[in-house]
């Protein structure tokens, strides 16, 4: 019962930061008129706002939010660390460094698609090189060789990114900084639509590792013992976990934090069951991106606050009050 009301709860709390973000922005709109819209009314103006601007946003945010906070929970269990998040696989320091290159070239004008192409390229990039290094050292994908590989790759671009920047002119730089900040304001529905293809089926994919994800969590030699096939269980969850937050991150920059507290704040509250901890993490994380996007677009509109600013800001605090919370316990 409880495990039910918590979905439910956060199901709604996704339909409303929806709704909250197709209402509120830099155009004032009242609850009737996006109403009038969404149901087949409204003037042209009205339509095109909320219909073509505010919420493919607001879907994207959903997508890329959950994308990252399930990601976030995979590597916590497959890691056994609880500091561990997308990120940590090199999957930012690579996706940066192609969107940066293309920047640095000019040819982020050229097709709206060269940008997050890149940054997908440079993504897919930094997994090849994690998984040849770890593989290479040890063929069971040792857990401490994947997390040294990834500290090491992820160094490896971000030199990469610093010797770009420090050759580039300084639009380029401005442009690099504000898209390693993050932002949904790229978002259309053929953005949606591609971000949904990689992120909905991988995310099902996830789900059904639940089982095996709370087998190895005890041990991996327990869990080998009960029947479960440790190193593809470890091989399919790493790839199809990055390949989530890769996605996120080519369409939405480099928006951190997320899946770091997301899927912790979620197990102080509902515990370490991973067939409730996902997809409870996917509404949650889904639900709070969208928010934290609906604060950086009305905080000082009409500026728009890179939203990497308001998932730290509103993230930390909250990560705080249920640690305390936990500790308290």
């Amino acid at each position: 019962m409880r495990e039910a009301g918590a979905v439910g709860l956060l199901l709604v709390l996704a339909g409303v930061s929806i709704l909250l973000s197709a209402r509120f922005g830099a155009v004032p709109l009242t609850s009737t008129e996006v109403l009038s819209v969404l149901t087949g009314g409204g003037s042209e103006t009205h339509r095109f706002i909320v219909l073509e601007l505010r919420l493919p946003r607001a879907l994207l945010g959903i997508l890329v939010g959950g994308g990252l906070a399930l990601a976030g929970a995979v590597f916590q269990a497959l890691l056994r660390n609880p500091l561990a998040e997308p990120y940590i696989l090199g999957i930012s320091g690579g996706a940066a460094a192609g969107a940066v290159l293309v920047l640095s070239l000019g040819l982020a004008s050229a097709a709206s698609w060269f940008l997050p192409g890149a940054a997908f390229a440079g993504a897919l990039l930094a997994i090849a090189l994690v998984f040849g290094v770890a593989v290479s050292a040890d063929r069971r994908l040792d857990v401490r060789v994947l997390l040294l590989s990834g500290v090491v790759v992820g160094a490896f671009f971000s030199a990469c990114i610093a010797l770009i920047l420090a050759l580039a002119e300084s639009e380029v730089v401005r442009s690099a900084v504000l898209w390693m900040m993050g932002s949904l304001a790229g978002a259309t529905w053929q953005t949606v639509g591609i971000v949904a293809v990689y992120t909905i089926p991988s995310c099902l994919l996830l789900l059904t590792l639940a089982r095996a994800l709370n087998l190895m969590s005890i041990g991996e030699e327990t869990a080998s013992y009960l029947g479960t096939e440790v190193e593809g269980v470890k091989r399919l969850a790493y790839g199809v976990a990055s390949l989530v937050a890769a996605a996120g991150v080519a369409f939405a920059g480099v928006i951190g934090f997320v899946g770091l507290v997301i899927p912790h704040g979620v197990r102080l509250v509902m515990g370490s069951d991973h067939r409730m901890l996902l997809p409870l993490s996917f509404l949650a994380g889904g639900a709070f991106l969208t928010l934290a996007d609906l604060l950086a677009r009305v905080v000082l509109a009409p500026t728009e606050i890179p939203i990497g600013v308001i998932t730290a800001f509103v993230g930390v605090p909250f990560f705080l009050l249920l640690l305390r919370r936990s500790l308290r316990a």
